[in-house]
């Protein structure tokens, strides 16, 4: 039996929707919003409304019924830390998400408009791995001040599935194994994981780990506290020079690797010391890793969209090769990993998680 199912994945500036048949896609739109026509809405729940009456127009456009779905899955937004898994959209979870709890986001529109058809059409909701999964050991929570403990913050959704894809390419289960993740976008986090759970990775949002192209990554502390009083840093948002306007960004001006890689082959010298420093930072986490797993790996796999990049991975690949066999899984599919979620519980092949809100067992 194949299951009809809606994916949800709301960004910042835009919203991506692909209805699936099983595995099979049968369509797929992103949307860009102008900063016109999020201009009325001072937060991002304010958008709800906006933003579910474009998913049902852009359906009813395609003469994709709502009717005819089994189920709905959107991406998981800001939420108190949990285990990986789906889990269905339930009134806790709509209560954090519509308060910002843990934070504000627009990934947290995923499961409120999940919600919303799911109430209409009488159809299950879910959300799959967002990014506040927490699998950490405890002593990787460690960091060295009391007042303060490591986070478990990463793009959880898109290393489970490419761990997923690996291991089913090579016949066995993701959670047989030993591997190190590296996914490699936008913000970069790298993970320990370990037979299924991941016991480390860097905050690849708040501050940790490598920089990538428009996040700082971890940082001199005491140089980074004395220039955040500087008043260069005190008339913007100090956080935004950090992410955003951090990493490859602070020294280009651009997030655009492709262009990075340009201005390499052009013969820019400051380019290209800063294009190979990020790949040495991302080859020193991935050793890091190795530590954590005792050097017990099974694979390195590096995904995300700078995993296209051939340059890049090779100079990453030529430091850590020792390590373990490094394969590459390159880019994100978020939605296609949202139905492959869904399909799990629909088929019986997992069972759908109950949010409790402070609680990271989920089960």
């Amino acid at each position: 039996m194949t299951f009809k199912i809606l994916a949800i994945n709301p960004g910042s500036t835009s919203t991506k929707i692909a209805v699936y048949e099983g595995d099979k896609l049968m369509f797929e739109k992103t949307a860009s919003h102008s900063t016109e026509a999020l201009a009325p809405f001072e937060t991002v729940i304010e958008q709800y409304d906006y933003r579910t009456e474009f998913i049902k127009e852009t359906l009813a456009a395609e003469n994709i019924t709502l009717e005819s779905l089994d189920a709905v899955v959107g991406r998981g937004g800001l939420l108190a830390p949990l285990e990986s898994g789906t889990y269905r959209v339930n009134e806790q979870m709509l209560h954090d998400l519509r308060g910002a709890l843990y934070g504000e986001h627009a990934s947290n529109l995923g499961a409120l408009i999940a919600n919303r058809i799911s109430e209409l059409y009488g159809i299950p909701a879910f959300i799959v791995d967002p990014v506040v999964v927490d699998e950490l050991q405890a002593i990787a929570r460690i960091s060295g001040n009391k007042a303060i403990e490591r986070k478990s913050i990463f793009h959880a959704l898109n290393h489970k599935s490419a761990g997923r894809k690996v291991a089913a390419k090579k016949g066995y289960r993701y959670d047989e194994r030993n591997w190190i993740i590296a996914h490699l976008g936008g913000g970069i986090s790298v993970g320990a994981h370990q037979q299924g759970k991941v016991i480390d990775v860097n905050n690849a949002l708040d501050g940790d780990g490598p920089f990538s192209p428009e996040r700082s990554g971890g940082l001199p502390l005491q140089q980074t506290l004395a220039y955040s009083q500087e008043e260069r840093w005190q008339k913007n948002p100090f956080y935004r020079q950090l992410v955003g306007k951090g990493g490859v960004v602070s020294y280009l001006e651009t997030n655009d690797m492709r262009t990075v890689e340009a201005m390499v082959a052009d013969g820019n010298t400051e380019a290209k010391i800063v294009f190979e420093a990020m790949a040495y930072q991302v080859s020193k986490e991935i050793g890091a890793c190795a530590a954590v797993l005792n050097g017990e790996v099974d694979g390195i796999i590096l995904t995300g969209g700078l995993a296209n990049s051939a340059s890049f991975t090779q100079l990453v690949s030529r430091k850590i090769q020792w390590i373990a066999p490094v394969i590459l899984e390159p880019g994100e599919d978020e939605l296609l990993a949202l139905n492959e979620g869904a399909q799990r519980v629909m088929h019986g092949e997992e069972e759908a998680r109950q949010y409790r809100g402070g609680v990271t067992n989920g089960k």
